[in-house]
């Protein structure tokens, strides 16, 4: 049995099966919904039930709180259909819906960018064209069925004369993957990928001001983003805020620098929480999505683009609110690790 699905206010609709995520169902059928994980952990694929009846398997409830379930609002990459469906969602574009495809690719480079960043290329198949949206990501597929996610940090039309994607993967104690990276992991090394995966990427049909809010590699996606615009003779006003713990986790500073003699329109402010003496930081200081709010007290006529930490996007995504920036203007990435995606499911 499945269910018909419509989307307001654009219309669209895909059938969904009993025992099918709803997101899972709108990716199958090219329909993009907005998401990130697609495991529950960050909410950006929350959206308004309007008729009909939806269950959720496990979820975190700072993704969706049990008041926000009882006022009708789902998440689609956990949520299952019931009935019939009508939902409204912000967002419902063919931008999104290239092709999700699995393909083999070998690592041609590893660089360390800084003592916990890998900066790495892969090659992609040359009979095989992988089209996707600055500020997607792909995710390894790794044995025993689990995976891994990663923004691709290069814009697509880089493509054409160096073929192949660039991912910033930090090293994660412990983690199943990063310790390989890190690890054993070695160039010629073949990988699986799927993607292209995810709703973020820079919306050109507005003329409003950008902030960039970046935490950790939270930039990759961020660097994309910032390609594309040059690319594209994007010339709205962008500012660049990137924040780590200490100097060394801005680790493609002197990309950025480069980049600000090239594009007039965008400016840095790198922020950094934990300066140790001997970094002789002189630079603005504290948390970064704070940093945001002290030049830009009204938000209201900004769009925001943010990536990295869950506690930053999050963070970014309440204040911001309170500072006016509408919310339909507010995209995000949040980087959840395993860890991240394991505590507090409902």
């Amino acid at each position: 049995m499945s269910f018909n699905v419509t989307v307001l206010p654009s219309g669209r609709s895909f059938t969904a099966n009993t025992d099918e995520a709803l997101l899972t169902a709108a990716i199958r059928q090219g329909i993009g919904l907005p998401y990130g994980c697609k495991d529950g952990a960050c909410g950006s694929c929350k959206c308004k039930k309007l008729e009909g009846t939806v269950t959720h398997g496990p979820h975190q409830l700072k993704a969706l709180s049990h008041e926000e379930e009882a006022s009708g609002f789902i998440l689609t990459c956990c949520g299952v259909a019931h009935s019939d469906l009508v939902l409204e969602s912000r967002q419902v574009t063919d931008e999104s819906a290239f092709p999700i495809k699995k393909i083999p690719t070998r690592v041609s480079t590893m660089a360390r960018a800084s003592h916990d960043m890998m900066v790495i290329r892969l090659q992609l198949p040359a009979s095989d064209v992988f089209k996707y949206h600055a500020g997607q990501y792909v995710e390894f597929l790794l044995a025993g069925g689990d995976r891994r996610s990663y923004s691709m940090a290069n814009a697509p039309h880089t493509q054409t004369d160096n073929p192949g994607l660039e991912l910033h993967i930090r090293h994660m104690p412990g983690g199943k993957f990063t310790e390989h990276v890190f690890g054993a992991m070695k160039e010629k090394d073949i990988l699986r990928i799927e993607g292209p995966y995810g709703s973020f990427f820079l919306r050109e049909d507005s003329d409003k001001p950008m902030v960039l809010l970046a935490s950790g590699s939270g930039f990759a996606p961020i660097k994309a983003l910032i390609e594309h615009m040059q690319y594209k003779r994007i010339t709205r006003p962008a500012v660049l805020y990137w924040g780590g713990r200490r100097p060394v986790d801005l680790y493609m500073n002197d990309w950025v620098q480069a980049k600000l003699a090239e594009m007039p329109n965008l400016r840095y402010v790198p922020v950094i929480s934990n300066a140790l003496p001997e970094d002789a930081w002189a630079g603005r200081t504290g948390f970064v999505h704070q940093a945001v709010l002290e030049d830009f007290p009204d938000l209201s006529g900004h769009q925001v683009y943010a990536c990295g930490a869950p506690i930053v996007v999050d963070s970014a995504r309440t204040d911001y609110a309170l500072a006016g920036l509408p919310e339909e203007e507010f995209f995000a990435d949040s980087f959840t690790t395993e860890a991240d995606k394991a505590k507090a499911l409902a």
